[in-house]
């Protein structure tokens, strides 16, 4: 499912699409805001987004077979709830 299905899809059942919109756009926004401040976001049913840092390690580059240092940095995580397991299954 695209953005822009999600917007249809709740567009159908509370509002215009174009408050659907902007609704999807705030909830990514306070996602994305949340996790550059390093909190979680906690949403039940669905999950829990996070940031972990991933540790500094060697690589190989694959044209040339040379080793390269891959400095640390920080990832987001989503780790799914079991209610999310659930229904997928």
């Amino acid at each position: 499912m695209r953005k822009a299905e999600l917007v249809k899809e709740i567009a159908k059942v509370t509002c215009t699409k174009q408050e659907a919109e902007k609704a999807v756009d705030v909830v990514i926004k306070s996602i994305q805001e949340s996790l550059a401040k390093g909190d979680k976001v906690i949403l039940k049913g669905l999950g829990i987004f996070s940031v972990r840092q991933r540790g500094a390690r060697i690589g190989r580059n694959p044209q040339t077979g040379a080793t390269i240092q891959i400095p640390a940095k920080k990832v987001p995580v989503f780790k799914p709830s079991q209610a999310l397991k659930d229904a997928v299954k």
